[in-house]
């Protein structure tokens, strides 16, 4: 797979790729960048849903593409299993032969495809979806076996080329089990797009697409991160080394300056003291002029030389800020109660659901809540935050608390950054909101853009600076899937957040190696209940196949 002098802007002029060259041969190729670097369109490119603006793509062989954020529209939602899977005529055909109906036009459709039936119920097995049959409609379907069905539709195509884009997105963790073994599987060509670090951990090489180029790593998301700290070290080690020398000729430049100045003193003295005849006087002063002038010209090109170097090596240093805050009004002392939920019954997907036992959280404890999808984990974390009633039971909260949700509906797009967080902290003055955002890398005219036009990663960052900011601080933070469309260098930057937050989380997520990396101390299986539970019976129970 090639792309030649590839060239793509969208309709408004914004610049995507300028000449992008990109070689991707046989193996599984894990894709990554920041937030809004290209790579979705970069596979939209490939896959011939865009056309480039110059330039172009070429694919030995066939296509498939699982595109990001799979919606079902009433027309998609009305498909039998096997419209979806590509086979509906096949299958048509191959009943009415078995029905006597023999005609030219059936073994026409059928071809040597005999078996289709058979390697559609393996293909659906193999990403736990055989219990859902043929001729069922895809509209019965959650959103997440919705992907795994057009990942089964893909791999019973047998396409030479698989481009996945963020597969994992919105799976729990057993679908996005069944998702890792048919990567593992896959023995052609694949490119996929993904922050799941699991997923980039079965990659057989890392290609990082940024600032319009891409680059090559070999191996796996963790090879990748070895070399690119081995890398930033020296480069920062360079940019010490380049500083000090543009330090040194600054100094020999100004030697230079001062030397010549006590020769022309000198000169000037002597001159004027008789000691030297004036022709001979004259002699010497141009004489010290042209010597003064080469040793300036040589140390200011030094100079101007050790500046490059200083640049190049500044350059070669990466820019992927850390959130550094503290959050000292946000700390909850250790015994105090945040938060207590008893014999909680809660609306869910038209129907009543039971959360039975009792929920006593208390000071600054992390807590994980896992389970399947539609187990009911954002509806609970819903009435906790008061944005639902429960049937029965009651969520109370005993500290100021604030919630995440997963659409980052909070913000109004038609204000600042700046105006947003004013909103959830009225009392602060402007001066104290500039400088506690530029904590959350909103510097100078970046705190001034209206949040309508942030890519997803700023935008997420902009609605966690107005939660933790707000008065009164929330000592008690709920966020609902918070890393899904997030790009690697923004999990980061989460977890930096996180690390400075001193009160009590409670945290629903399908990633957990980000869950252990926030120091979660309690993990909790929503089930028909909240059962406790830890992160290695997660990893070996619900990601059992």
């Amino acid at each position: 797979m090639t792309c030649s002098s590839l060239s793509f802007e969208w309709p408004d002029g914004t610049p995507v790729f300028d000449g992008l060259d990109l070689t991707v041969g046989p193996g599984r190729t894990g894709l990554i960048g920041l937030n809004g670097c290209g790579k979705s369109t970069l596979l939209k490119l490939i896959a011939g849903e865009l056309r480039p603006l110059d330039g172009r793509t070429a694919v030995t062989g066939t296509v498939g593409y699982l595109p990001q954020g799979i919606a079902l529209d009433s027309t998609a939602a009305a498909l039998r299993v096997d419209q979806v899977l590509g086979i509906a005529d096949t299958r048509a055909a191959l009943h009415a032969i078995e029905a006597g109906e023999a005609t030219e036009a059936n073994f026409a459709a059928v071809g040597d495809d005999w078996d289709v039936e058979e390697r559609a119920h393996a293909a659906l097995d193999r990403l736990g979806l055989g219990r859902i049959g043929l001729d069922r409609t895809v509209g019965d379907l959650s959103g997440g076996e919705s992907v795994l069905l057009r990942m089964a539709a893909l791999l019973l195509a047998r396409p030479d080329v698989l481009l996945l884009d963020e597969p994992t997105n919105n799976l729990d963790l057993r679908a996005r089990r069944r998702l890792y073994s048919a990567v593992d599987s896959w023995s052609g060509v694949m490119v996929v797009v993904s922050h799941d670090r699991e997923l980039l951990e079965r990659v057989d090489q890392i290609a990082e697409l940024r600032e319009g180029e891409v680059r090559w790593y070999g191996g796996n998301f963790t090879a990748y991160e070895q070399f690119v700290a081995a890398e930033q070290t020296a480069a920062e080690r360079m940019v010490r080394v380049a500083e000090a020398d543009v330090q040194r000729q600054k100094r020999e430049l100004a030697e230079s300056h001062m030397k010549s100045a006590r020769r022309q003193r000198y000169g000037k003295k002597m001159e004027e003291n008789g000691r030297v005849p004036p022709i001979v006087a004259g002699n010497r002063k141009r004489s010290a002029q042209e010597s003064a002038g080469k040793h300036r010209t040589l140390h200011t090109e030094r100079l101007a030389e050790a500046r490059e170097r200083l640049d190049q090596a500044v350059e070669a240093v990466r820019d992927d800020d850390a959130i550094r805050i503290e959050l000292p009004a946000t700390a909850v002392p250790t015994g105090r109660r945040v938060l207590t939920l008893s014999k909680l019954e809660l609306a869910h997907a038209g129907g009543v659901r039971a959360v039975p036992g009792e929920l006593d959280l208390r000071g600054p404890e992390r807590i994980a809540l896992v389970g399947r999808n539609g187990s009911g984990k954002t509806t609970l974390l819903r009435t906790i935050a008061g944005l639902l009633e429960p049937v029965a039971g009651e969520a109370v909260t005993h500290v100021p608390a604030r919630f995440l949700p997963q659409r980052l509906d909070l913000l109004d797009d038609g204000l600042s950054v700046v105006d947003n967080v004013a909103q959830f902290a009225p009392e602060a003055t402007n001066n104290r909101i500039r400088a506690r955002l530029a904590h959350f890398l909103f510097r100078g005219a970046r705190a001034e853009q209206p949040v309508g036009t942030l890519s997803g990663g700023e935008r997420f960052r902009a609605t966690l600076a107005a939660l933790l900011l707000a008065d009164p601080a929330p000592q008690l933070l709920m966020l609902d899937e918070p890393t899904n469309n997030l790009d690697l260098a923004s999990v980061g930057q989460l977890t930096d957040a996180l690390e400075s937050y001193e009160g009590a989380l409670v945290v629903a997520s399908h990633d957990v190696p980000f869950l252990e990396s926030i120091g979660i101390t309690r993990w909790l299986l929503l089930d028909g209940g909240l059962r406790p539970t830890t992160a290695e019976d997660v990893r070996a129970s619900l990601w059992d196949a």
